[in-house]
């Protein structure tokens, strides 16, 4: 399998989580995107979107960080990253998604004005964004907060899925200034995902 990603990408770190979490064996292939070497024609062929992470398993190319987790894991069957109980699988999607369409928009907007137009001299960042950003990310930070209230992880009794997918975001939480104060449950959750032994190789 080959992987091609952007260190610093959220999107990206949790695939390479997974990956050691699982003990995959992956060749990983990072791209500069700031040379766009994602819009290269022979990436392309592979991701038409032209984003990262992008797995490619013999001929099989596969986009989009949850779906490529979900399919490490069908790999290594037994694991409690994605139990074969339907319901749990359930609930772990259900987390993802949330991800995908709430939680990292809202830290995006903090990543791509602080983080990324800083590394890619794009300029200043725009205040009214982040004011945006702010609201968004406090609507959805309170959802998660109250959530992990009581609980060690998002799902389950164990580390899923789940917690790689919400919680990557949360490694950018101090570069991008995300508004981190009175969420203290989801600072506890994080760190125990900083203790992670998956989480911390996936540092690159």
């Amino acid at each position: 399998m080959k992987l091609y990603h952007f260190p610093i990408s959220p999107n990206s770190r949790r695939v390479v989580a997974v990956l050691h979490h699982l003990k995959l064996e992956c060749e990983l292939q990072a791209l500069d995107l700031s040379k766009g070497e994602q819009l290269q024609p022979d990436f392309l062929k592979l991701n038409p979107n032209h984003m990262i992470p992008t797995l490619v398993d013999n001929d099989f190319a596969l986009w989009e960080s949850n779906a490529i987790m979900q399919y490490l894991c069908s790999k290594v069957p037994g694991n409690s990253l994605w139990p074969a109980d339907p319901k749990v699988q359930a609930d772990i999607s259900r987390w993802q998604f949330w991800q995908v369409g709430h939680f990292g928009s809202a830290c995006g907007v903090f990543v791509f004005e602080r983080v990324i137009k800083s590394a890619f001299n794009m300029g200043a960042a725009n205040e009214q964004e982040i004011a945006k950003g702010e609201e968004r990310f406090h609507r959805f930070a309170k959802v998660l907060e109250q959530h992990l209230s009581g609980r060690e992880w998002l799902v389950g009794t164990a580390v899923t899925l789940a917690d790689y997918s919400v919680g990557s975001w949360l490694a950018l939480a101090g570069p991008a200034q995300y508004p981190m104060d009175g969420y203290p449950e989801i600072q506890r959750w994080y760190r125990n995902i900083e203790q992670l032994p998956a989480w911390k190789s996936s540092a690159l």
